[in-house]
């Protein structure tokens, strides 16, 4: 409809005449034998029509007051108890305390087992396997990837055969008398070590050098693919020694076992226990009781200190400073291989440590936006490893910009950091400065910096610098030669770390509690509660007190074992406890649910994620983390459950410490919460007010008793422990019958609060069909059906037929129209949940219901408190006529027909007779279409507005109807983004500048003879220089964690009615809006469009996908949350030995070695391995 609102006939508008007419002259001069836009006075009168209609129905359907009557007059069945938030608190806080501080008995007993029988170990230099007897749990291991066992055969064990059984507290099939060992392939069973070599070269798209050396420790398995020419040597292996190796590993399996005892000895004062794991320094893992291992994929790359729980218990917390040498000498490989071992380095830090990467040539820069020390979580790392991923190399090298970079970020005072254990950690192709001017200036003598020195790839520098640097230091020295020694050589830097708290002795020895993470083998979230476990034997020739850390030892406890300690059902729908820890991750939250979840990375969610962020929870927070007691009273706002609408609640958080660890407690409760309703079912009323209660109230429970008493939903609880759980309601009901029938309420075995209730609720909605809902005629009032649900765990929808389209949870707990009524006041709509890509229905053959609920309050003894939602479900179809109906202008008197205006008489337009060129519609209060005058619109019922009328939605919203909140979901799940799975390119190819060319140390360097490799390898094959599709690998579409984007709308503060113009020429439109009162309706009348010259940008509420760096890190960092690290450091100690720092060769063979020994590499190849080339560039 143009501006004028008015128009000379029902169905044209002329814009030429019509147009350009004041607001207030459109809204009161209609011409004769016109119709205007409807008067303020007007809609408000619709407004008041629609409002008593609705409140009508729900007080005759709904059943709100005979309901209150009904729990009155059985008032003698349920007593109203108190929900007293410090006592909660503080009950539950011991509890939990109590729970962990039984692990931490069994841990010290571990780790004090452990010490003894290392020290009471005898070495033994020739050890073999079969003088030792364990249990190998790779042995039985089934691989996820069915290809497996056609690809490699399994090697030779002298593992233990056992027999297991299915445990339901371990979730998987376990032997009690012994435990299981898993050792890291890379570093024991070598077999698989070139196989492993292959995987994560093609992981890095690396093309490897030449097949693996066949040697008696390390066979090559004869179904490895065929090889190919190289650019450069990766496959090389990590272990040089794997004799020494097999000595070591074999010991530690030898003193090792006797801990089974002691695992054994735990269980049987605590049979709670789960994993006790022993987490060595050399990688081996003994875990209790013994189970498979459970292999991800073909390629096993567990390591047990790469795990968050043995990183966090074998160090204190790192400042730590990445320094990565980019400068021209830095060849292809060798780039890839140090962006690779920064990847690793990174993953050896957890959220206590705080890190900061840098590359540098002439001139020293950080890889990212992060100007300073950054908390090592998994975001910022994230970023890390995006922009490492882009370093190029260039320039020549100084060491000097790249030190003088890391200590000047060491020294930054201005910032929140771990202030223990500073590092430089320097990777580099290597060089001859050793710029002892830089250590005498920022850390000589103290040397409060140890320095890591990484050589990586293969050349010919003198390292002699490279080492004196590390040992100088207080730091250790590491090379790096290929890509198979990347994780072993950037994590052993740990050890050194873990010397002050060996020879701190006891001090050290804290128990540590680490974030919530996923186990390895299947219980689902833990959390771990560590203690190191150091050498105590002495250096006999010295005399001189072992540095050496052991391991470390674990203990883990399932969160759902926490979650049973805290109360639940008494709370409410909307109460809840939660917990967080130092960092202010959550340990306990409704809210913390992953979706998809990388065992190798801890599952952190700050607590101001896990709720909308508000000032008032950011000081609750900071209250939790630095461990005080309180209470406070707020107004904020939450999220529904669904996730499509915004609330404004009040709410009570009662918060305190768990004592003996690093978690804080909270409580949530809403006002309506405070009080709850216990039900009162004792033997003796059982019997006398509720005879034959298994024949009389538990009949109706019964599919027989539906279609008279209206069909029961029970809630999937565990009301008792015997009740086996179902998905099907039907057969769910059989079994809680059945059982019923076997036990009486009072069982022991069962959960009396749950069952009473139930029982008690049973009864009572029973009590209203009988009262209300059977003697009324659903159709009058085009109803499809009318329900109840109870905090006891009912939900009653009557007629029975109506419940074959229920969609709701049943457990009221979980339904969002449930959790929203009870925070709201009024009758909640709640239309079907439609997106964007919805396309419609056919209206004849599917009935669409609109649910419509409310709360209902009792009021007992002057306490408060909401046990039940009862509604209605409205036919769309009829109520959207009904809904014309009631928005027109047509009198009780005007039943039949359309009324025609009269010359004489000025007609305004109305939703019924007008609906060509008039918009009525009702929206919820998340801005979701729940009717309209339109017949078009009914199939779009449920999708958020502006998606339907996108204009009339910005105007809505820039006139302050409605305000939008933002937020972020880290805990999301994708589709990966659409690639390619092949690539044509011509194979990559080092490229050297001119500096590069007039540098005589260069032509001597790997990277110049990688060049010259290339070049021999294109005169042998043609197809070198040539481009080729390339299949990727493992490119199939999976899920993936996501960080999601979601928009909420909801009603701001402003005037119950408004009027308001679209301005936009001669497509200009008038709108009206007005608050239906107690519900949670906008009724909206505007022009109907008459043009597309008008298009305002379209409001997005469907969650997305965040854009890359969204949430922007790079400004979070700067203002970051409050948190507090561990209180204990151990970074120095006077005794401490650091003689042992690594040890590094010179080499410098002559250009003519180089060339003949490639030469030769080069003709074996080409003769063993003739196939054409696959680059994994």
């Amino acid at each position: 409809m143009a501006i004028s609102a008015q128009t000379c006939s029902a169905s044209s508008v002329v814009p030429a005449l019509c147009g350009h007419i004041v607001l207030l002259l459109v809204l009161s001069a209609p011409a004769a034998d016109c119709y205007s836009f409807p008067q303020q006075y007007t809609m408000q009168y619709w407004a008041r029509r629609l409002e008593q209609e609705i409140d009508g129905v729900m007080r005759i359907f709904g059943g709100v007051q005979q309901l209150r009557g009904i729990y009155n007059e059985n008032r003698n069945l349920f007593e109203v108890k108190e929900n007293v938030p410090r006592k909660l608190v503080e009950k539950v806080a011991g509890d939990i305390e109590s729970l962990l501080a039984k692990k931490v008995r069994a841990l010290k007993n571990l780790a004090d087992a452990a010490e003894r029988f290392q020290k009471a170990h005898r070495w033994q230099d020739n050890i073999k396997e079969e003088d030792i007897e364990y249990y190998d749990s790779k042995a039985d291991t089934e691989y996820d990837d069915p290809e497996v066992d056609g690809e490699y055969e399994k090697e030779k064990s002298n593992s233990l055969k056992l027999e297991f059984t299915e445990d339901p507290n371990f979730k998987t099939k376990v032997n009690y008398s012994y435990a299981a060992v898993q050792i890291p392939t890379d570093i024991y069973k070598g077999s698989y070590r070139s196989v492993q070599c292959l995987e994560r070269a093609s992981a890095l798209h690396i093309t490897c050098t030449s097949p693996p050396a066949t040697t008696p420790e390390f066979p090559v398995p004869a179904s490895l693919p065929p090889w190919h020419p190289p650019s450069a040597l990766c496959c090389l292996q990590a272990n040089t020694n794997p004799g020494e190796t097999t000595t070591v590993i074999l010991n530690e399996l030898n003193w090792t076992q006797a801990l089974e005892d002691v695992f054994i000895e735990n269980r049987k004062k605590d049979p709670s226990l789960l994993w006790q794991v022993f987490g060595s320094a050399t990688g081996v893992t003994r875990y209790y009781p013994a189970t498979p291992w459970r292999a991800p994929n073909k390629i096993d790359l567990y390591d047990v200190r790469r795990r968050p729980w043995y990183i966090q218990g074998a160090s204190s917390p790192k400042d730590m400073v990445i320094i990565v040498d980019v400068s021209g000498s830095v060849s292809g490989l060798t780039l890839k291989l140090m962006k690779t071992s920064v990847y690793e380095m990174l993953d050896t830090l957890s959220d206590d440590d705080y890190v900061n990467v840098a590359s540098f040539n002439e001139k020293a820069k950080p890889v990212s936006c992060f100007k300073h020390l950054v908390q090592a979580n998994i975001r910022n790392k994230k970023v890390f490893k995006e922009d490492v991923q882009v370093m190029t190399a260039k320039g020549t090298t100084d060491y000097k910009a790249g030190f003088e970079y890391a200590f000047d970020q060491l020294q930054n005072s201005n910032i929140t950091r771990a202030n223990c254990n500073k590092m430089i950690m320097m990777f580099t192709d290597g060089g001859e400065d050793r710029v002892q001017d830089v250590f005498e200036k920022y850390n000589w003598p103290n040397k409060t910096v140890r320095v890591f020195t990484f050589s990586v790839g293969q050349h010919n520098y003198d390292v002699t610098p490279l080492q004196w640097m590390a040992c100088a230091n207080k730091g250790y020295y590491f090379e790096i030669p290929s890509i198979g020694a990347i994780r072993i050589n950037t994590q052993e830097y740990l050890d050194v770390l873990g010397r002050p708290m060996v020879l701190a002795g006891n001090k050290a020895k804290q128990v540590q509690w680490t974030n919530v993470y996923q186990d390895a083998l299947g219980l689902g979230l833990v959390v771990t509660g560590t203690l190191p476990v150091f050498n105590l034997t002495e250096d006999s020739s010295s005399n001189r007190k072992n540095q050496l850390i052991l391991g470390v030892m674990g203990i883990d406890v399932a969160l759902n074992d926490i979650k049973k300690l805290t109360p639940r059902y008494n709370l409410g729908a909307n109460g809840y406890v939660f917990a967080i820890d130092l960092n202010g991750y959550v340990l306990l939250h409704p809210n913390l649910q992953p979706q998809i979840i990388n065992f190798r990375e801890p599952v952190t969610l700050d607590f101001l994620d896990a709720e909308l962020e508000d000032e008032y929870k950011e000081e609750i927070r900071r209250s939790m983390i630095d461990g005080n007691e309180g209470q406070r009273f707020i107004k904020t706002v939450i999220k529904s459950l669904d996730e499509r609408y915004i609330d404004e609640v009040f709410r009570t958080y009662t918060w305190a410490p768990i004592k003996s660890t690093n978690y804080s407690l909270g409580l949530v409760l809403p006002p309506y919460s405070i009080y709850y309703i216990q039900a009162n079912l004792s033997d003796q009323i059982l019997q006398v007010k509720l005879p034959n209660i298994k024949m009389k109230d538990f009949e109706f429970l019964l599919p027989n008793s539906f279609e008279s008493e209206g069909r029961v939903f029970i809630a999937p609880r565990e009301y008792c422990k015997d009740l086996d759980q179902s998905d099907n309601n039907t057969e769910f009901l059989e079994n809680f019958i059945a059982l019923m029938e076997k036990v009486t309420p009072d069982s022991k075995q069962c959960d009396n609060f749950l069952l009473h209730n139930l029982i008690l609720d049973t009864g009572i909605t029973q009590q209203l069909v009988e009262r209300v809902w059977k003697d009324q005629d659903l159709n009058t009032y085009s109803l499809l059906a009318v329900f109840a649900a109870t905090d006891g765990g009912i939900t009653r929808v009557f007629p029975n037929k109506a419940a074959d389209y229920w969609e709701e949870a049943h457990e009221p707990f979980n339904a969002s129209f449930y959790r929203r009524s009870l925070d709201n006041k009024g009758y909640i709509f709640k239309p079907p949940n439609r997106d964007s890509n919805y396309k419609g229905f056919d209206l004849e053959n599917n009935t669409i219901g609109i649910l419509v609920s409310t709360a209902v309050e009792l009021s007992i003894g002057g306490r408060t408190l909401k046990p039940a939602v009862v509604g209605v479900k409205l036919d769309l179809e009829a109520w959207a006529e009904k809904f014309k109906v009631l928005a027109s202008n047509r009198t009780d008197r005007d039943q039949l027909g359309t009324r025609r205006c009269d010359p004489s008489v000025s007609c305004e337009m109305d939703c019924e007779a007008n609906n060509k060129d008039l918009i009525c519609v009702l929206i919820d209060d998340g801005g979701f279409l729940v009717l309209s005058n339109q017949e078009d619109h009914w199939y779009q019922v449920g999708k958020f507005f502006s998606e339907v009328d996108a204009n009339l939605m910005s105007a809505l919203y820039n006139n302050s109807f409605f305000t939008r909140k933002e937020s972020y979901d880290f805990q999301s799940v994708c589709v990966p983004e659409a690639q390619s799975n092949t690539g044509a390119a011509p194979r990559g190819v080092f490229v050297p500048t001119v500096a590069d060319f007039l540098n005589l140390a260069w032509w001597t360097s790997a990277a110049a003879w990688s060049l010259f490799q290339q070049f021999l390898y294109g005169l042998t094959y043609s197809s070198w220089f040539q481009t080729e599709d390339v299949t990727a690998d493992s490119m199939e579409s999976r899920e993936t964690s996501c960080i999601t984007k979601q928009t909420q709308y909801y009603f701001s503060t402003v005037n119950a009615t408004y009027n308001a113009i679209i301005d936009c020429g001669n497509c200009s439109r008038l709108f009206h809006a007005q608050r239906l009162a107690n519900t949670n309706l906008l009724f909206v009348v505007a022009d109907k469009p008459i043009c597309s010259q008008c298009e305002s940008v379209k409001l997005l509420q469907a969650e997305m996908r965040a854009p890359p760096r969204d949430p922007n890190q790079c400004e979070l960092v700067d203002k970051p949350r409050y948190r507090k690290g561990p209180h204990i450091c151990f970074d120095y100690n006077a005794t401490e030995d650091t003689s042992d720092c690594g040890r590094g060769a010179s080499f410098r063979p002559s250009l003519g070695v180089l060339l003949s020994l490639q030469l030769l590499l080069l003709y074996l190849t080409a003769s063993l391995y003739p196939l054409p080339l696959a680059s994994c560039l």
